[in-house]
């Protein structure tokens, strides 16, 4: 068994020493490892939540019962475009695991623009009745985090990792 060095720290390996091209692996690897230890220390910078508030929990219970007819899935943005006449509407067309395109309406333009959500994955309750909004028909809500900051609210979609399928449950 060797080990490699990775940005100060060695892991072990079972990979041979040697061959043709092992240099350039090592320095391929090497290069990621440095990449990923960069993304890491940005994910670890501390956020300061003194000034957030957020609303506080509802008080009034729901049964199980209730609670499990709600469908929430993981759904692919495939597109994402601002809905005309409207500054507060996005237009969504989901990939919900099914072989028919979802459309959900959501009023998150202040906060997203539609080409940078193009690819993720979100999560969207399904089984709402449509809604029509601005002339087109919402089939269900993409879930976000509200909670307000210094006296403006602030709105995070719900994205979760791309490696979740299409139409994946939760629970």
């Amino acid at each position: 068994m060797t080990a490699c060095k990775l940005v100060g720290k060695l892991f072990p390996t079972m990979k041979s020493i040697g061959g043709a091209d092992s240099s350039k692996k090592a320095e391929k690897a090497t290069a990621k490892a440095a990449e990923a230890a960069v993304s890491e220390t940005k994910a670890e910078e501390k956020i300061d939540f003194s000034n957030v508030k957020i609303e506080p929990l509802f008080e009034e219970m729901v049964d199980f019962d209730t609670f499990s007819k709600s469908d929430f899935r993981a759904v692919k943005i495939k597109a994402c475009e601002a809905v005309p006449k409207s500054d507060k509407l996005l237009k969504f067309v989901l990939d919900d695991g099914t072989d028919t395109d979802r459309v959900i309406l959501s009023g998150i333009h202040e906060y997203y623009e539609p080409e940078e959500l193009i690819g993720k994955t979100a999560i969207a309750i399904v089984n709402l009745p449509p809604r029509k909004m601005m002339g087109i028909a919402s089939c269900g809500m993409l879930i976000s985090a509200v909670h307000e900051v210094d006296g403006k609210e602030g709105l995070n979609l719900l994205m979760v990792d791309d490696r979740i399928p299409a139409g994946a449950k939760l629970y």
